[in-house]
């Protein structure tokens, strides 16, 4: 690797126009984005990423679940350092969620190119489909079949909340590739917003992320009778609705009890008929369980399901419960994490060590080579929602540490 005498920096105008014009590809009259996977607004924020990768001349593959990777050679082959994210939404998403771990991937490239620097090794950067899950369950799916953890049958044959498989929408967008989904990489390190409020309540501006906790997604659905509000005793009465209620109680009683880090949710319920005099003779509703020890997520599923059956039970109701998302804790290479904090060192910055309660594609890279995420502050804590915003002095510390540990890794 060429030595530079003035160390190498991100140009943040450029990554910050770069942001803003991705964020208009399924922008919202609110300002929010919403680019869910697979959809014609996906394949227009595919398309002009992959414009920006052709620009760097950069080798492109595009797999079987349609996630694109792009290859800048090095002096050497092999598995490339790799860097990327997602750049799919949820429905009332912002501009960062992703979006920053793929662009700022090309701008460490961009800065390489500029400054003539032939790595040792080979650097991609990627983008993974529909790790947000919004559309598809599971979350992560494209990089968790690329690395091994998920079926590549299976996610072809999975239905979107609209009713549309995978490999239908894959092939209507363009992007059913014919790449093996075998890539592996040398390393990998995602450039992320904290997606939370730790780093700005804590005055801090860099996260070293020490891994990822573990994820447990079930949809429970609820069968009981419909009858009239007004003249169906209560004692009577097969209740789907209030079942659902009970449970999303005792998840937010599970995660009382348990304490830090444990996380419970119901972030969705549908009821049949849902009309206003009627008790409802069914709902769906999601389970959303994490925590960052396998353990104690077992525990806490095997309580969460005791009390559906027997909740289900007492109100006369039948249940089934289906298997959405279901993945262990990671944690993430000690190198990358240590490089990270000398590398913000060097900027003048300390890095607080974080776990990360959102599920990242880095976290499907883990198992198959040494893996690490940098965070960045999310202003107010907030994510998925159109009011998601970082401010560009952090977004260039953040780049500026993903460039030099790049930088670092690649030189072998």
């Amino acid at each position: 690797m060429s030595t530079q005498h003035k160390p190498l920096r991100i140009n943040i105008e450029r990554l910050s126009a770069r942001l803003r014009e991705l964020a208009l590809v399924g922008g919202t009259p609110d300002g929010g984005v919403c680019r869910l996977a697979l959809t014609r607004d996906d394949k227009a924020g595919r398309d002009l990423v992959v414009g920006w990768m052709q620009e760097l001349g950069m080798s492109i593959r595009v797999d079987a679940i349609g996630n694109v990777i792009a290859i800048m050679a090095g002096k050497s082959d092999g598995p490339p350092v790799t860097m990327g994210s997602h750049i799919d939404t949820v429905a009332t998403g912002g501009a960062y969620d992703g979006n920053l771990g793929v662009l700022a991937g090309l701008e460490v490239v961009t800065c390489l190119q500029e400054a003539g620097v032939t790595p040792e090794h080979p650097i991609a950067v990627g983008f993974f489909t529909n790790e947000e899950g919004a559309r598809f369950a599971p979350d992560m799916m494209g990089s968790g079949v690329q690395q091994g953890a998920l079926s590549l049958d299976t996610c072809l044959d999975t239905l979107s909340i609209d009713g549309k498989k995978v490999r239908d929408e894959l092939a209507a967008i363009g992007y059913a590739g014919e790449a093996p989904c075998d890539f592996r990489a040398r390393n990998f390190v995602e450039l992320h917003i904290e997606q939370g409020p730790v780093l700005e309540q804590k005055g801090d501006i860099i996260g070293a992320v020490t891994g990822v906790q573990g994820i447990s997604w079930t949809e429970v659905t609820l069968h009981g009778v419909s009858n009239h509000a007004g003249t169906t005793p209560m004692s009577m009465r097969k209740d789907a609705a209030f079942v659902a209620a009970a449970i999303a109680v005792e998840l937010r009683q599970i995660a009382s009890d348990f304490g830090p880090p444990q996380v419970c949710t119901v972030g969705h319920i549908k009821l049949e008929p849902n009309l206003i005099n009627v008790v409802s003779r069914k709902a769906i509703l999601t389970l959303d369980l994490r925590n960052t020890s396998e353990e104690r997520l077992q525990e806490a599923e095997a309580r969460a399901f005791a009390f559906v059956d027997a909740a289900a039970a007492r109100e006369g109701l039948r249940v089934e419960k289906r298997t959405l998302a279901r993945f262990a804790p990671v944690d993430f290479a000690e190198e990358i994490i240590a490089l990270v904090e000398r590398e913000a060192a060097v900027l003048g910055h300390k890095a607080r060590r974080m776990p990360s309660g959102a599920g990242h594609d880095a976290q499907m890279f883990a198992p198959n080579c040494p893996s690490g995420m940098i965070f960045v502050p999310s202003a107010g804590g907030i994510s998925h929602n159109i009011k998601e915003h970082t401010d560009a002095a952090d977004i260039e510390v953040g780049a500026n540490i993903l460039l030099q540990v790049i930088l670092k890794l690649a030189a072998g």
